[in-house]
């Protein structure tokens, strides 16, 4: 009974069946869509990651915001 709550990671089999499902669900031609969608999307996230740059210590207004423009 305690090998009820093992779960470990899938193997062989598991991975032929989510593969066989996922093609009767979406189509042998909407799969590399959705794969084409998910790396572009992947690669705006790290894009938008990499280029916020933290305010630098020596800008005034980056620390104190706005408050010396008037």
């Amino acid at each position: 009974m305690a090998n009820i709550f093992l779960i470990g990671t899938p193997g062989l089999p598991e991975i032929i069946i989510i593969v066989i499902v996922l093609l009767l669900l979406f189509g042998g031609r909407k799969i590399p869509e959705l794969m084409r969608g998910l790396g572009q999307g992947m690669k705006e996230f790290k894009k938008a990651t990499r280029d916020e740059d933290p305010p630098k210590a020596n800008d005034s207004k980056a620390i104190n915001g706005d408050k010396n423009k008037e």
